[in-house]
């Protein structure tokens, strides 16, 4: 079963899907990639990474958290797609293990949106999993 997280964003994007890159079973497609290098645009920061983490919490035990991040932890994963860096720890690395991390801009949302085929369940909000 796969698992969508959302979360939202200001600024529009064109919603081009090109090839995605797979290192480490983590899949970012170009157009987050493309969003991300955006984003980071308009904060003036080209020292910042995108960290996905798997933490404790949300109603089925375990949820998605994506955040700019500058620090370096022992035993970070590091990955560049397309100019983006992106950071897992290596607590939440096994958990992500095959993720696809996606930006979509529909008329129905706007976000970063994670199909995580190792999730065994997801709860109703969205934002957690198990």
């Amino acid at each position: 079963m796969s698992d969508q997280t959302t979360s939202t964003a200001a600024a529009h994007t064109h919603g081009a899907v090109a090839a995605e890159v797979t290192i480490d079973g983590v899949v970012l497609t170009s157009g987050a990639a493309l969003k991300v290098r955006h984003l980071l645009d308009q904060e003036g920061r080209d020292d910042l990474a995108l960290r996905i983490a798997v933490q404790p919490g949300g109603c089925s035990g375990l949820r998605y958290q994506l955040f700019f991040d500058e620090r370096n932890l022992d035993g970070d994963q590091v990955h560049d797609f397309d100019g983006v860096d992106v950071v897992v720890d290596r607590m939440s690395a096994p958990y992500l293990m095959g993720a696809t991390i996606d930006f979509v801009d529909t008329i129905e949302k706007q976000g970063f949106t994670i199909d995580n085929p190792t999730a065994t369940s997801s709860c109703a909000c969205g934002d957690s999993f198990h």
